[in-house]
């Protein structure tokens, strides 16, 4: 296994392709992991291009993250952001450390001076070294937003609202109707991900949200297809466990796209590659053990482990359950 390809979102794609290259450096020294991230939750803010996943992903493979959060930078402080507030700028309710401030600047810089959000990204890693090739999902600006279904402060139902507001400033908790990814009719894959899907030996879905991020990344075009004709086997993990989200109100979006909030159910969201879907593999956890007959029924091949991402140790040991399923 030479080659592995993982699609990931956040905390938790972070976390997981964290404990997958520790796993990796044990058993599989040579193999070639290649992450391709989720970009609908970026914006801009006070000028500069924020790109929240990349850069926790980034920071997390890299050493730079702040564990207690899971976002952001370790020791990071708000001198700036308490500035920009001062001047009646900026968003009170996402605010953005120094230390992750200058990753922000350098970006947009180069953005400014024609590189690719690809480009710029690869700009970044040289610092961080992540241990693992990070590809945006695209070099196009595609953002996800959410359709207010009632009025909510200075907003009214029926705006779109950009998702980052909704999930940060609201914390989900104000019901919507649909995502939208705005931009995304005139988006294509970022340079080397259709190759980095087709080329792998195993393609992973880890334990994001289904719907805005991993969902995001699926719905640029070319991508869903190249899962589906790629000849590895895909294997997802499920980002629920016991009925409930393992972070983040990924049940809100489920509860919005008409998804139970089940192991199950987002399994069977993301289909069987044999019926027309996209997993080989299912992971869930073993409290929903009861689950695997029923996705056996739907065509796909599941088992059940601790799903609990505790540390890096534990979340290895995942990853190692994930490789299994796919070799079976």
């Amino acid at each position: 296994m030479q080659k592995i390809t993982v699609l990931a979102g956040g905390v938790g794609g972070a976390r997981f392709t964290r404990g997958l290259l520790h796993l990796l450096k044990q058993t599989h020294p040579m193999a070639d992991v290649t992450v391709v991230v989720n970009t609908g939750d970026d914006l801009w803010l006070n000028g500069l291009r924020v790109c929240p996943d990349l850069d926790t992903v980034m920071y997390t493979l890299g050493g730079g993250i702040n564990e207690e959060w899971g976002w952001g930078r370790a020791d990071e402080s708000r001198r700036t952001s308490a500035e920009i507030a001062a001047y009646g700028r900026g968003w009170s309710w996402f605010t953005l450390g120094d230390l992750d401030l200058a990753t922000h600047i350098v970006r947009t810089d180069l953005l400014a001076g024609g590189s690719t959000l690809t480009e710029a990204t690869a700009f970044l890693c040289e610092r961080w070294q992540p241990g693992a090739l990070l590809l945006p999902m695209s070099d196009d600006p595609v953002e996800t937003h959410v359709r207010l279904a009632t009025d909510a402060d200075e907003h009214t139902a029926g705006e779109l609202l950009h998702f980052e507001e909704w999930w940060v400033r609201y914390r989900a908790r104000i019901p919507v109707t649909e995502f939208v990814q705005v931009g995304l009719e005139r988006a294509r894959a970022g340079d080397g991900v259709i190759a980095a899907i087709r080329d792998a030996d195993l393609v992973l879905l880890p334990p994001s949200n289904p719907v805005v991020s991993v969902g995001t990344i699926l719905a640029v075009p070319g991508i869903r297809d190249a899962l589906r004709t790629s000849s590895a086997p895909v294997v997802g993990v499920s980002p629920i466990i016991g009925g409930h989200a393992v972070r983040g109100m990924a049940d809100e979006c489920l509860r919005t796209i008409g998804v139970d909030t089940t192991a199950l159910a987002v399994g069977l969201h993301y289909g069987a590659r044999a019926a027309g879907g996209l997993l080989d593999g299912w992971l869930v956890d073993e409290a929903d053990a009861a689950s695997l007959p029923d996705l056996a029924g739907a065509g796909i091949r599941s088992a059940a482990a601790p799903l609990w991402m505790r540390d890096v140790t534990t979340t290895a040991a995942i990853a190692r359950e994930a490789l299994a399923l796919a070799g079976a």
